[in-house]
């Protein structure tokens, strides 16, 4: 089944992931946002052993997520702003930080495991070899944050009644 062109996708440009955050500081040229926590988080039924609570109060969370963004847009203090993320950085990221030293660290189980075939040995090769994965993965973060890839990017400026929906 073939559509027609005016229904055919346009995929030239990743889509950007969205949320909110507030301006909490300017200095000079540089704006420092904190995002904004959404109401679901908190709700779910593993919320007592989430991860992404944190440590700490509420406050103390979100300082320790605060980020900065090059103030071009002249964003002033309580703010309200929408930033994005292009999703195929997304997916770098969690390849960098899960992929990578996960492959390093089952590739030397494998090859431990075909030259000595003990279990012992081979636990510890995958011990051994999750550090270089670990030591490749933080190298390849490091290049990603150096271009600027994991900066957020300011969008727009948040409407006062607008809230972030899930569809």
């Amino acid at each position: 089944m073939r559509l027609p062109t005016d229904e055919v996708p346009a995929f030239s440009a990743p889509t950007m992931v969205e949320g909110f955050a507030r301006v909490v500081a300017v200095e000079g040229g540089v704006a420092w946002l904190e995002p904004e926590q959404t109401s679901s988080c908190g709700s779910c039924a593993s919320s007592s052993v989430c991860g992404a609570k944190g440590i700490g109060t509420a406050a103390s969370r979100l300082a320790a997520r605060r980020f900065r963004l090059d103030n071009h847009a002249g964003l002033v203090v309580g703010e309200r702003v929408v930033v994005g993320i292009r999703e195929n950085t997304l997916v770098k990221a969690s390849l960098t930080a899960y992929a990578i030293p996960l492959a390093a660290m089952l590739g030397a189980g494998a090859v431990a495991q075909w030259a000595a075939g003990s279990d012992g040995i081979t636990m510890a090769a995958m011990v051994a070899g999750l550090l270089p994965g670990l030591g490749i993965a933080r190298l390849s973060a490091g290049l990603l944050s150096s271009r600027g890839d994991l900066s957020p990017r300011f969008l727009r400026r948040a409407n006062v009644g607008v809230v972030c929906k899930i569809s």
